[in-house]
């Protein structure tokens, strides 16, 4: 039986047999028993991580008392579910964060800072539930993630493309010009804001099967 330790781009814990290419944290989530608990949020420190760094290895998963280990599809995943890039295995991806801190948000300095902002922006302070923004289709870029019929797609280049956890499964045209009007964007503002930069990310930006899917 699967762990339940995979997240979608929603920011939900679900248990599933895929695997993802990008490995995270947000603290502990799971009690005693290895079984994770919706209401805990024991820290605002959702970081995104390499799946191997330096030879480390957590045995057995899901520890009592350790944080829990998430899995990712991919960054894109990471980012819209509002997971930032940790400063110790992607120092190079989390300095460029920093750098583009300075100019979003110049007051904010520091991880306690960032990740406080973050926590604003994925989720209402007081319901804990999940927050969407609203932002022109035109003016999205590659990597962001927006609702489309209840259901988080990805876009890249000209397509929207439908998330699932075995990756992405269905291609729709992304809406352009001034009728495209505006999207439901899941990716949390000042992480849209990165996935704008030139950037080449040490872990997967978007799953294989996106570019399998986009070359049919």
């Amino acid at each position: 039986m699967p762990l339940r330790n995979r997240v979608t781009p929603l920011g939900e814990v679900i248990a599933t047999p895929d695997r993802g290419l990008v490995y995270a944290n947000r603290g502990c989530l799971h009690d005693a028993a290895g079984e994770v608990r919706e209401h805990r949020h024991p820290t605002k420190r959702w970081i995104a991580c390499q799946l191997e760094f330096r030879g480390r290895r957590r045995r057995p998963l899901m520890a009592p008392g350790k944080f829990t280990e998430l899995f990712f599809l991919d960054e894109a995943t990471a980012l819209a579910a509002g997971h930032r890039p940790c400063g110790e295995c992607r120092y190079r991806d989390y300095e460029l964060l920093k750098r583009l801190w300075a100019e979003l948000h110049p007051a904010q300095v520091g991880a306690d800072a960032i990740d406080d902002q973050l926590d604003v922006e994925r989720r209402d302070p007081r319901t804990k539930r999940r927050r969407f923004h609203e932002a022109p289709f035109g003016e999205l870029p590659d990597g962001a993630f927006v609702m489309l019929e209840g259901e988080p797609h990805l876009v890249l280049g000209r397509d929207l493309l439908r998330w699932s956890p075995a990756g992405y499964t269905a291609r729709t045209p992304r809406p352009a010009g001034a009728r495209g009007g505006a999207a439901t964007v899941v990716t949390p503002p000042s992480l849209l804001a990165l996935l704008a930069t030139d950037r080449d990310p040490l872990v997967p930006l978007v799953h294989g099967s996106a570019t399998a899917l986009l070359g049919q």
